[in-house]
């Protein structure tokens, strides 16, 4: 049973984004500060990485726990009500996040994937993480 009416739960889903969401933006203003340059939501890549560098071809999604499964198996018992409903969409959400993970590693792109708590949590880890990862690229390239 849902703890609330179904005008506040479709008020509540509404309020949900897919782009420019408080991790996104957390993450993006961290590496703008450090003085990274990227793209956000390239529709020119596949995925629509939150965060691209496209002449390093890194990409980078900012995944909230809830909407791609973290620790599934253990979380999804948490789920009381339509159940139907979520264990298939979050269960494809996961299946989407591995098919793209591949495509883009296929065409020669590193992929990372930062949870939103941890982004949260310690964003500068996750942009050393970064800048240590573009560090090891450009070495490549040049050298």
């Amino acid at each position: 049973m849902d703890r609330v009416t179904s005008e506040q739960r479709r008020k509540i889903m509404q309020a949900i984004k897919g782009k420019g969401t408080q991790i996104e933006n957390a993450l993006a203003k961290a590496l703008w500060a450090k003085g990274f340059r990227y793209r956000r939501n390239s529709k020119y890549i596949y995925g629509k990485p939150d965060i691209s560098f496209k002449k390093y071809k890194l990409a980078i999604f900012c995944d909230s726990e809830f909407w791609h499964g973290k620790d599934w198996e253990v979380q999804k018992n948490r789920i009381k009500s339509n159940k139907d409903y979520w264990f298939a969409k979050i269960e494809r959400n996961i299946l989407r996040d591995k098919e793209v993970n591949e495509h883009l590693t296929q065409e020669g792109w590193v992929v990372l994937r930062f949870w939103g708590k941890s982004i949260l949590k310690d964003v500068d880890s996750c942009v050393k993480e970064i800048a240590d990862l573009l560090s090891r690229i450009r070495t490549e390239i040049i050298g």
